[in-house]
């Protein structure tokens, strides 16, 4: 579904990413490990075409990125759903509109999609917090709600950084499965995470790869888990 080729990328003159190669097929699973600046967030953004490679070819969908325009690169985003670290809620609106931004952004009419958001909220464990300002809401609750927000639009591809960085490790073993849940559904899923303990526990759960950034290099850091 996304495929990075021989892509390079780096910032002011400086290489960061240096000729890698991934693709996030249907049912994949993938860990991304690294040290901090090793660019995990960087690769996030290169697969759902915030940027684009100085070198290389990603290809979203069959398509190639450099030949979709504006409006093709709106229609890839609209099956990728992407959790980022900071959660980046309006912190004035109540939980349940803004899980529907998404919605908004892409031209749809909410009201249409009143039953699967009350279905959404109740699969994450947020029914009773839907009218909750983010600000009145737990670590544990705001990463659910971003998990929501990205499947909101049914994505084909899943794509989190740090989904459990900020959260207790029962929340991250609740998050992991809800991910595992996604991933069994057929949607590729890519975690970006330093919690080797969370790679681990995901063993049980689903056949994953770990991919270890270093020096602008990806690594598969043994075989299936």
């Amino acid at each position: 579904m996304i495929e990075l080729s021989q892509v390079s990328y780096g910032y002011d003159g400086r290489a960061l990413l240096n000729d890698l190669s991934l693709t996030l097929s249907p049912g994949s699973f993938h860990f991304l490990t690294g040290p901090s600046g090793a660019g995990k967030t960087t690769l996030l953004k290169l697969c759902y075409l915030e940027l684009a490679p100085t070198q290389g070819r990603v290809t979203a969908f069959g398509k190639p990125a450099d030949q979709l325009g504006r409006d093709g690169i709106a229609q890839v985003r609209r099956r990728v759903g992407v959790v980022h670290q900071d959660c980046g809620f309006l912190d004035h609106l109540p939980l349940i509109e803004n899980l529907t931004l998404p919605l908004a952004a892409s031209g749809q009419d909410t009201a249409e999609f009143a039953e699967d958001l009350r279905a959404l909220l109740a699969w994450v464990g947020l029914e009773q917090r839907a009218t909750a300002l983010p600000p009145e809401l737990s670590g544990g609750e705001r990463q659910r709600a971003a998990l929501a927000r990205a499947l909101i639009l049914s994505p084909d591809v899943i794509l989190a950084d740090e989904p459990t960085g900020n959260v207790d490790w029962e929340m991250s073993l609740r998050l992991l499965s809800l991910l595992v849940e996604l991933n069994k559904m057929g949607k590729a899923v890519l975690i970006a995470t330093h919690d080797l303990n969370l790679i681990r526990q995901a063993k049980s759960q689903v056949a994953a790869r770990v991919l270890r950034l270093r020096g602008g290099q990806l690594d598969v850091a043994g075989a299936d888990l």
